[in-house]
């Protein structure tokens, strides 16, 4: 154990390390605290990547949750630092998940545009906006409750010494729920009380990019588009990506307005049925979304 019992947004929190051979895999555990943690916790962490553990929780009681991130054992220091700052800014994130607590938009986007526009440019690293973030941007009438960041192999690393001290989850080779096994990293660009999540990471696994993948960690793959932040251009995923996610979510609200937002630059056709179809939409619902903005 490398920390622990740790209090944090109604949780028990823990920080484990366990080496077998030449691989050291650290832990954060948190479990439901009740009021010994200020508790109870507004919400279940599953919304931040989480996921529910079959042993028993640490410290005994109800509901364990675990993150693990594969790393050295020299890299502890920096692992505590995000642990830390995940359980500092945990009643934050989840105010903002389970009860429409405020999230800075747009003074988490300069921070994020101050700080790595400027230095990925001269490197010549491609980074961009996607997700609902991207589309907000460019004209869809939604409010976004966070950040998703594309960008190669060599920029997930960069990213996250430029917001090192954001971090919340180190960067490091991790399972994310959707995407499967990545090299990425997540943070909390703000204050301990109220800022922006973020997050960004590629895949892992070697295989060629599908036809303008969203996040295949390659450069030039995903069709970008410009947006501006306080007068700087940004690069921007097209909104087709939002429009198509949105319905396989069954968002019916935003689904509305990006598909409005869309109509109103004019669509891409030929990536929205390229996204069409590799989506588990079924064929009367892809020609509806196909129709709806024009295609």
């Amino acid at each position: 154990m490398l920390s622990g019992p740790d209090l944090g947004g109604g949780f028990l929190h823990q920080l484990s390390i366990d080496a077998e051979g030449e691989a050291t895999t650290f832990t954060f555990h948190a479990q439901d605290g009740g009021s010994d943690a200020g508790g109870p916790s507004k919400g279940p962490l599953d919304v931040f990547g989480f996921a529910v553990t079959a042993a028993p929780c640490m410290f005994g009681g109800p509901r364990c949750w675990h993150r693990r991130f594969l790393l050295g054992r020299l890299d502890a220091p920096r692992v505590r630092q995000a642990y830390n700052r995940f359980r500092f800014v945990l009643e934050a994130m989840l105010a903002q998940a389970y009860e429409d607590g405020p999230v800075p938009v747009e003074a988490g986007l300069r921070e994020i545009v101050r700080r790595l526009a400027e230095p990925l440019e001269a490197e010549g690293v491609e980074w961009y906006i996607g997700g609902s973030a991207a589309a907000w941007l460019q004209g869809a009438k939604l409010r976004p409750r966070d950040l998703d960041l594309g960008t190669t192999r060599a920029g997930v690393d960069r990213v996250a010494g430029l917001l090192a001290e954001y971090l919340i989850e180190p960067l490091a080779p991790t399972d994310w729920p959707r995407p499967g096994i990545v090299r990425g990293a997540r943070a909390f660009v703000g204050t301990l009380r109220e800022g922006l999540r973020v997050e960004w990471a590629v895949p892992l696994e070697s295989r060629a990019p599908l036809p303008l993948e969203e996040w295949s960690g390659r450069a030039g793959v995903a069709r970008l588009s410009t947006a501006e932040v306080e007068g700087r251009p940004v690069r921007v995923t097209r909104m087709e990506y939002s429009l198509v996610r949105s319905a396989e979510k069954g968002n019916v609200a935003h689904r509305s307005v990006i598909a409005e937002a869309i109509r109103r630059i004019g669509p891409d056709r030929e990536l929205l049925r390229i996204l069409l179809d590799r989506s588990p939409l079924a064929p009367a619902d892809r020609s509806a979304l196909l129709a709806e903005v024009g295609g």
